[in-house]
């Protein structure tokens, strides 16, 4: 399984394979037009009153991949969607945050890789 991150304000590679935005809410600063993404799958994304409670707060990282796991054990079609994507080939998680370290796309890779 190859599944990698990215942000959507850097540069897409050759070697990104299928770009997935998994943002709720559509990046700022980026025009539709010139996003280089494949799909965009909302739906996989965490609940907006997750994303709020979350606020990117590592102190709260652990409980936030409890309760966004809950949420994509809860949302079967979603996630089938998303490993319907990865057995193709290689997929490149796209996502807005700044913390590349504590961010739902990290946590939705933890989460598919043990799946």
């Amino acid at each position: 399984m190859q599944i990698r991150l990215k942000r959507i304000y850097a540069a897409a590679g050759t070697q990104d394979g299928t770009r997935i935005l998994v943002d709720r809410l559509w990046p700022r600063g980026v025009r539709k037009e010139d996003a280089v993404i494949d799909f965009w799958m909302k739906d996989i994304a965490p609940s907006t009153g997750l994303r709020k409670w979350f606020h990117h707060d590592p102190e709260r990282w652990e409980e936030f991949c409890e309760r966004y796991y809950a949420e994509l054990d809860a949302a079967p079609d979603a996630v089938q969607a998303m490993q319907e994507q990865i057995q193709k080939g290689r997929v490149t998680l796209v996502f807005a945050a700044r913390d590349e370290s504590h961010n739902h796309a990290l946590a939705l890779k933890q989460y598919l890789e043990l799946k």
